[in-house]
């Protein structure tokens, strides 16, 4: 390895770009027309969607799109298959519906989170009690037994429901500072009272389960307005629900002024035992240098509060579109091209990590990955992941991008190689030059991440397009280059933690039976 060469930017780039500013590339130029004047973004969206929905490991809804997307791909004449990998608990979300009933009656904003057991068809009706602010976990211990046959509120009551930027525009400075102060001690207040129960988040669900408890009640907020994160439930035989912070606050409220509020919840699903987990593969079949690959990357999974629209149907239909638009533009590239869909990011880039420990002889030969995943923007980020001559190849396929596109582009050559976040990762690991085509924010942390408003109307399609455009630029330019890529790299800087160079992440192995403890 030799040493790093020091940080290079956009700049260098776009000096590229123009430099090779009167090169014509009729393939790029058919990409461009393709895109623009027939794209299919919005009708893929529309499909994958509204259509199948969520796509949560071990549900119905996940093998669905795998085979959507088979089909999708065999209509379009490529090459497409699901292969297993693993194997998850099955489960199937139905009906979540609560209600407050006493002191009044309102439907309440809510659904059961992922994996809930089932109420079978029926609701439960019960009082709602706090969760009890015991001085250690001895005194939580002799407080347990008051959750019998109650519905517990697990989460803090947030002071506000108006996020801080609104506050910000809105508020006085005294009064804005006042907030995050008084927010400040409540946050740290409630993580005290969970950690004097003694407890991990998932054996506190388990001690509230067994003592009797009628369900749990949550509300993660996302600090924003209406939007809850949804991830999974920690019970075994009773119902966990998440409720927004103003009906959460609601109940929160009445609960500890006193006045014992009720409420029923239905929240039906099905167990389905383990069933095998995919990832689909497409293939456009090299001519000159098929054992060579050059391969488009994005997560097929989700959590399902929503409908998995920015994460990660977004990186879904821009690899699809891209493959589309190869197929029918550049049908006989010199390198293979691959494309993975890949099953269980979300449980730890499961799919990702299965398919580069079952595959070595094409991870090997990886010319290059090109990863999707942060949401509906247009790229703005696309760095050499520790890769030392990552400027040197990257600089050269991105030179015939649209100047339109290309501009918004920074770069961090050599860069550090990523260690997670998205299945870009599982690659960098094993060596691969694998890339993340890192997307611009549109509240993408608080609005859509693993929320409950990630939907199809949250989509950019103007990003989206000039994402495919950009996906099948890179991918045309790294088949068609002469050269392999060089898999170099770079000296790693000294960490601040131990004092000593960083360390290049190594592969890990995949959880190949989940969901089951």
């Amino acid at each position: 390895m030799k040493k790093s060469i020091g940080i290079l930017s956009v700049s260098l780039l776009l000096s590229v770009s123009i430099a090779f500013s009167q090169v014509k590339y009729p393939v790029i130029e058919n990409i461009i027309k393709e895109a623009t004047q027939n794209s299919q973004l919005k009708k893929l969206a529309h499909e994958l969607t509204d259509g199948v929905g969520p796509r949560l490991v071990g549900t119905p809804q996940m093998k669905q799109a795998h085979d959507w997307a088979v089909s999708k791909y065999q209509s379009w004449g490529v090459s497409a298959k699901n292969e297993k990998w693993g194997e998850w608990r099955g489960w199937e979300r139905g009906v979540s519906h609560i209600d407050m009933v006493y002191p009044r009656v309102k439907s309440l904003e809510g659904m059961q989170l992922a994996w809930s057991p089932s109420t079978n068809g029926k609701s439960v009706t019960a009082e709602t009690i706090i969760l009890g602010n015991a001085s250690d976990s001895l005194a939580f211990q002799k407080w347990l037994p008051s959750v019998k046959g109650k519905f517990v509120l697990i989460s803090m009551n947030q002071p506000t429901g108006r996020p801080d930027y609104n506050w910000q525009e809105f508020a006085t400075k005294e009064s804005f500072d006042k907030m995050k102060a008084e927010r400040t001690v409540e946050t740290a207040a409630w993580r005290s009272r969970i950690s004097k129960t003694g407890l991990s988040n998932r054996n506190l669900a388990l001690a509230l389960e067994k003592a009797g408890a009628a369900g749990i009640v949550a509300s993660n907020w996302s600090s924003g307005f209406g939007v809850n994160k949804i991830f999974s439930a920690n019970t075994t035989k009773i119902p966990t629900v998440d409720i927004s912070l103003e009906d959460y606050g609601l109940i929160y409220r009445l609960t500890e002024s006193g006045v014992n509020p009720k409420i029923s919840v239905r929240a039906d699903s099905k167990e389905l035992g383990l069933v095998p987990t995919f990832n689909t593969i497409a293939e456009i079949r090299g001519s000159e240098k098929p054992e060579e690959y050059v391969m488009l990357s994005a997560h097929f999974d989700s959590w399902d509060g929503g409908t998995g629209a920015t994460d990660n149907a977004t990186g879904t239909i821009t690899m699809l579109e891209a493959m589309r638009i190869l197929k029918k533009v550049y049908p006989n590239p010199k390198r293979t091209i691959l494309v993975g869909h890949w099953g269980s990011e979300e449980q730890g880039l499961n799919g990702s990590r299965a398919f580069v420990e079952d595959h070595p002889e094409i991870v090997k030969n990886i010319q290059a990955l090109f990863n999707q995943d942060n949401g509906t923007g247009r790229v703005v980020d696309v760095s050499g992941q520790g890769f030392l001559n990552a400027y040197d190849y990257l600089g050269r396929w991105l030179s015939p991008v649209p100047v339109g596109i290309s501009s918004q582009i920074q770069s961090n050559f050599p860069g550090s190689p990523g260690g997670g976040g998205s299945d870009y990762a599982s690659f960098v690991a094993a060596g691969v030059p694998a890339f993340s085509l890192s997307s611009l924010g549109w509240s993408y942390g608080n609005y859509t991440w693993h929320t409950n408003r990630d939907t199809y109307d949250k989509i950019v399609f103007d990003d989206v397009q000039n994402n495919a455009i950009l996906t099948a630029i890179l991918v045309y330019m790294a088949s068609e280059d002469p050269a392999k890529t060089s898999r170099e790299k770079s000296i790693l800087p000294i960490s601040p933690r131990t004092g000593r160079p960083s360390e290049w992440p190594v592969p890990r192995s995949p959880t190949r039976k989940g969901g089951v403890n």
